[in-house]
Formats: structure tokens, sequence, C-alpha cells
């Protein structure tokens, strides 16, 4: 029976440290702000930010919200983002994707200042990433990096499959776990004979976006398994990219959903901004 990692729990512990490290840069009359810009009405996009604001305030950080509608054009939406990286009140700006579909999201991401770009996704951030560079590192495969150690299980030497190629999840965790000195595969929709690849993994990461699509037939005894999903099954029930009833029995860890990857991804976010206040300070 697996052990489940809680991602919870982690959250808060790291949360913690955060807001200790903010109360010290607060005393020392330096206070850490997060700027979201969110475009449109959309309702979970909208809850998800609401989430942000209010982790971002627990852990004394300033934190600024910029609603702007659905009709703004490309060029007043850059305006609004050159407007906050000229703003020394804030060390993280966040753009909350989707955007509408007449907005180019690549040139958004582009007009962030590397040294803000909190989410990780500017090119200058990610090419760190690759070559191994101190860097903004995506919030979610962070997360999945922090989850991961929390087990006790060394990462190095192990054999880590990744299921899912996409650039703010399946790739950035790939190279993190590179980093950590494991032997990687990326695993997609093409991959031949998938569950037999996955089966190899002493750690494997789900991201597929397909609800309960990795069952016992793909999982190594007492491997490591992060379900990165977030879906909805047939009876309209939250649940993650891997059946958890099916592979609790062979796996050795597993994260649930919701309660696993889901509050490390805010939690990094915050970390994010600190370390951009850190560095902007100096």
């Amino acid at each position: 029976m697996a052990t489940i990692i809680d991602g919870k729990k982690l959250a808060q512990k790291i949360q913690e440290s955060v807001t200790t490290e903010v109360k010290e840069l607060v005393a020392a009359g330096k206070q850490p702000g997060l700027a979201v810009v969110l475009v449109g009405d959309n309702q979970a996009s909208r809850t998800y930010v609401r989430n942000k604001q209010k982790r971002t305030e627990e852990c004394g950080m300033k934190s600024v919200l910029i609603e702007l509608p659905e009709t703004i054009s490309e060029e007043a939406l850059l305006d609004e983002v050159a407007k906050l990286n000229a703003d020394k009140s804030i060390h993280g700006i966040l753009v909350q994707l989707p955007l509408p579909k007449h907005i180019s999201e690549e040139k958004v991401i582009d007009a962030i200042h590397p040294e803000k770009d909190v989410d990780g996704f500017h090119p200058i951030n990610v090419g760190n990433l690759y070559i191994g560079k101190e860097t903004f590192v995506p919030c979610t495969p962070a997360g999945i990096i922090e989850l991961i150690k929390s087990t006790g299980e060394s990462i190095e030497g192990k054999t880590a499959v990744v299921i899912g190629r996409s650039n703010i999840v399946g790739k950035p965790v790939a190279q993190l776990l590179l980093q950590e000195n494991a032997t990687v595969t990326i695993a997609h929709s093409r991959t031949k004979n998938l569950p037999e690849v996955a089966r190899q993994a002493d750690i494997l990461v789900v991201a597929t976006g397909l609800a309960k699509f990795v069952t016992k037939d793909y999982v190594k005894e007492g491997a490591i398994v992060i379900d990165v999903g977030m879906d909805r099954d047939e009876f309209n029930k939250l649940c993650g990219d891997v059946d958890f009833e099916d592979v609790k029995e062979t796996a050795g860890f597993l994260t649930p959903v919701p309660g696993g990857v889901g509050p490390m991804t805010i939690t990094m976010l915050l970390a994010n901004t600190l370390k951009a206040a850190k560095r902007l300070e100096r």
C-alpha cells in the first residue's frame, strides 16, 4: 500500500519558511510585491487568482491585482506589463493564462522582465534552466521535485519517466530530474508500448490531462508516482491523471488529487517572488 505524499502539509511548511524570510525583509524596509494580471472573466482563472492573492497576503507580501476587460488590445496589455516592469515595488509579475484569442501569449510572456518572471516561462529563464544556471523554475515542476524529496528517497541514480511533454510541466520537470542526476525518459501520446516504458520508472510523473489514464499496469512495484492531473471523472468528481484506487496497492509513494501537487504550485510561486525580491534589492 502506497504512502500518501501530503502536498498540503509540505506546502504549509515551505510557506512558513517563506513567511519568516518575508518578515525579515519587511523589517529591513523591503516588502516583496507580486502583481497578477487577469484578463477577462474566466471563472477558473478568477478562483485561482483569488487563492494566489490570499496566500501572497498571508506571507506578508504586497499583492496587486490588475483586472482588465476581455476586449483589451494586445498593445494595451503590453503597456500594462511595461508599467509593472518599471514599478520598483513589484518584484514578481504573473499574467494569468489563458488569454483571449486575439492576444499572443508568447508576446506577453516575452514582455515580462526575466528578473520579474516568477512563473519561469520567459525564454531567458527557460534557457537558463536547460543550461543549469540559477533561474526562476516553473512553479509546478519545482513543487514536484520538493514532493519527491519529501519521501526521503534519493533521486540520484533513479530511473524517472515523465508522461507529458508540455512546456509548463513535462519538459521542465524532466530537466530538473536530470539536474538531480536521475536517468530521464520523456514519454507521450506517440510513445510505443507506453505501459512498458512507464513500468521501468522508479519515479513516474504523470501530466497527460486525461482522467485516470495511468493504471497499475503502468506502475513499477514501489515506485514514486506524482499525479499532476486535475480532471473530472464520469461522476463529475475531481480526480487526477492516475487511477488512484487502482495504483495505490502497487506504488510505494503516491500523490492524491486534490491535496498533492496543487497546493505546491502557489507555494513555489511565493518562493519565487521572495527570490525575486532578494535579487532585485541587492
